[in-house]
């Protein structure tokens, strides 16, 4: 599975579930929460949260009948990507090392793209500035491509959330 496919928007952060993690990393998932018991005061709530029951279950759901869902019996750790970054610190294994450079990196991509998709709304928005002094001196129909114009920006592409 790609890091990226093991990202979700959970209370308005990009996060990472300790189960998820664990996978990543190599280790048990009671390992994960060992390590964050031992050193709390690293993880402060902007780090790392637990999800609450309505939470978990939304999440749930999208996973459908995933097998690493069956054994969990305790609402996961959504990791910030602070919080990842902290935990691979204490983790400190060659697999935790290389596993945090990739999540790292793939934050780092999905910031990129949130930004350029914010650049093309600013480019199609000064387009239907230039269409409407247009309009205004030619043809009514560019009318109809500034209302499909419109839409775009005021119709932003769904995206999985989960949660408040």
């Amino acid at each position: 599975m790609q890091i990226h496919n093991m990202i979700y928007e959970i209370r308005g952060q990009k996060v990472m579930l300790d189960i998820d993690l664990a996978v990543l990393y190599q280790v048990e998932t009671k390992n994960i929460n060992r390590t964050v018991k031992r050193h709390k005061k690293r993880f402060p709530s902007d780090f790392m949260f637990k999800l609450n029951n309505k939470e978990w279950e939304i999440l749930r759901c999208q996973f459908g009948t995933a097998k690493k869902i069956e054994k969990i019996r305790f609402n996961p750790y959504a990791f910030t990507e602070q919080g990842i970054a902290m935990l691979s610190g204490l983790l400190n294994s060659e697999i935790a090392i290389k596993v945090n450079i990739n999540i790292m990196r793939t934050f780092v991509q999905l910031r990129h793209y949130v930004l350029n998709k914010s650049g093309k709304n600013e480019q199609i928005s000064e387009l239907r500035k230039l269409l409407m002094l247009y309009i205004e001196k030619n043809d009514k129909r560019v009318n109809e491509i500034i209302i499909a114009l419109n839409n775009l920006i005021e119709k932003p592409p769904k995206t999985k959330r989960i949660g408040f």
